[in-house]
Formats: structure tokens, sequence, C-alpha cells
């Protein structure tokens, strides 16, 4: 079946120019005729996406969030909100509670609202994902996740998990546990862990082990309690804050002391760091400038203006009491 994204790519012009062609806006006669010309060699017919779509700058753009409860989704949510009143725009925001069926229902809501464009939290792209975003006739902007032929804001993973395993090593640590999630959410899941574990696949006499949790403090938390039990590990690397949050929780409970048994760190930056004791070692991320840039972003992709299709924000380490070094290497 002939897309939106196959006339756009046949014809050389973005989806958005597409879009504006079957909504009757404005584009050049140039791009006008080669897209009839696309068209009617192809028999393509709108779908009901492009049908419910009308040419019209709707300043109302669509957000969709994968969960309520995120502390990093909540500092994106602030820098998108600032800069979208600032440029006269309004939000619609979405919670698809982790729901890939709720994701999709999301999306076709956000289409039927004629929003201008759409900025997704991708938790994982799935192959339905895929297909119906292929089909959506406005700009549509992920967040912390790519997609082939789809614009995203991502961060430097891989080079979090680096940097992070850079300042282990150089502490002195041979003996890892990394607490991980799955790895259907490709940022997190793979990328925080394949960085930290190359760095360790070039470090002689290093032993890791993994567990793999979800992003949920209780479930961590509770899993915590018995893999702590037989650990060896000196030092504890959780995929993000919340997790290692978890972690250092249980740790009290069950009688270690962090970081005179084992060191501990996470990733993302999270207020709740700085709020317990130790403090955690973390990754900073500039969720409010992700934020900030996704608007600025999908309002270029509204007007037709180019952009990269991925966009990298850098992340930075910071190091806090819960991680130190050995006195000697074991």
């Amino acid at each position: 079946m002939t897309t939106i994204k196959d006339i756009a790519e046949k014809a050389g012009v973005a989806k958005s120019t597409v879009s504006r062609y079957l909504n009757n806006g404005y584009i050049s006669e140039e791009k006008r005729k080669k897209i009839d010309q696309i068209i009617a060699e192809t028999g393509y017919r709108p779908n009901t996406f492009a049908r419910s779509l009308k040419a019209q700058d709707t300043k109302l753009l669509g957000v969709i969030i994968p969960r309520l409860n995120s502390p990093s989704t909540n500092d994106v949510l602030k820098g998108i909100d600032t800069t979208a009143r600032e440029n006269g725009y309004q939000m619609l925001i979405t919670n698809s509670d982790q729901s890939d069926e709720r994701e999709l229902e999301n999306i076709e809501m956000l289409v039927k609202q004629k929003v201008a464009g759409m900025i997704l939290f991708a938790r994982k792209i799935t192959p339905q994902l895929q297909a119906v975003l292929a089909e959506v006739p406005m700009p549509v902007l992920l967040l912390g996740q790519q997609l082939a032929g789809i614009h995203s804001i991502v961060h430097e993973d891989y080079q979090a998990g680096k940097t992070m395993a850079e300042y282990a090593v150089s502490a002195g640590h041979r003996r890892y546990l990394f607490v991980g999630v799955s790895e259907n959410d490709y940022a997190v899941g793979v990328l925080r862990k394949k960085g930290f574990l190359d760095v360790l696949a070039q470090t002689p006499n290093v032993k890791v082990d993994f567990i793999e949790t979800s992003f949920s403090r209780r479930e961590t938390y509770q899993k915590a309690l018995v893999f702590l039990k037989d650990q060896s590990a000196t030092y504890i690397a959780c995929a993000t804050d919340n997790i290692a949050v978890a972690v250092l929780k249980a740790a009290h409970e069950l009688g270690y002391q962090v970081p005179q048994d084992f060191s501990l760190n996470g990733f993302g930056g999270y207020d709740s760091t700085d709020y317990v004791y130790p403090t955690i070692t973390t990754t900073q991320y500039p969720y409010v400038q992700l934020g900030i840039d996704a608007v600025l972003t999908i309002q270029k992709l509204t007007q037709g203006e180019e952009v990269p299709e991925v966009i990298e924000l850098p992340n930075r380490l910071v190091v806090k009491q819960s991680t130190a070094k050995l006195d000697k290497q074991e």
C-alpha cells in the first residue's frame, strides 16, 4: 500500500509538503505537478488520517507521554509548555500509560483534533507504531528514540554509559552488577548498557553480572531485596536514577553501607538523587532543554523548514557520595 511517505520519497519532497498538497495548502507549482504525477502513477488514495486534516495552522501541539509519574517527562513538559506559549501554541497532552494500544489511539485522536504537529515521547518502536506514523499527515517528532524517516531528538545514551564506566574503572572497580531494563527500550535498555559494557570489555580482569528489572521503583526494590543478598560486586550501575534509589533503599534495609560495601550510580540527573543518603552519582540529562528544542523543531517542521532528522543532546557526569575509589584494585 502506497503511503504519504512513499509519495514524498518518489517526488523528492518532505512528507509535510505532501500533506499540504492533500489539504489544498500552498506549495510551488513545480512540486504540485510532480506530486500529481506520482499520485497518478501509484493510484494513491488518501487514508482517513489525511481526509480528516484541513490545511490550517491550528497552533495546537499534540503531546503523547508514556506515563504520568516520570520526573524526566515532567521536566521535558516544562520546557515544552514554556516554549509553546512563547510561540503562540497550546498543548494537548495525552497519556498512554505505557500501553501500546493506548499510544496508537492517542495518535489517532490527535490527528482528528487537527493538531499542527505531534510530539511523541517514544518508549519503544513497534511495527504497529511504525506503520501508523508513516500515515500521519502532520509533522511528528519523536523524543528519546529513533526511527528512520521520522524526525527525532535523542540523548547521547551510549556516551553516557561509556563515561560512567570510564569513571568506575578509573576508581579501581573490577566487579560489577548492571541493573537494567528490557531492550525493547532501545535508548535506556540497549545504548546505556552497551556504552558501559564496551568500556569494561577493554578493561582486564573485569567481572560483570546483569539483572533486568522495570522502570518501577517498587518492583526494583522488591527484586533488590533478593539479589543484593548474593551480590559480590563492588560497583552497581543502575540504568535510571529511580532504579538506583530503589536499590539504595533495599541496601539500607539489608544493612549494607554505600559506598563502603559497594558503589552505586544511576542515570538521568533526577532531583531525587540529591534527597537520599548518600546522594547518588548520576549522569545529568538536559530534560528541560529537550522540551524547548522539541517545540522549536516541530515549529520549523510545520513551516516546511529543513531540520536534521536526528538531533542529539549531550549529558554530563555528576559524581556524588554514592561512589568511591577502592583503596586497592580487586
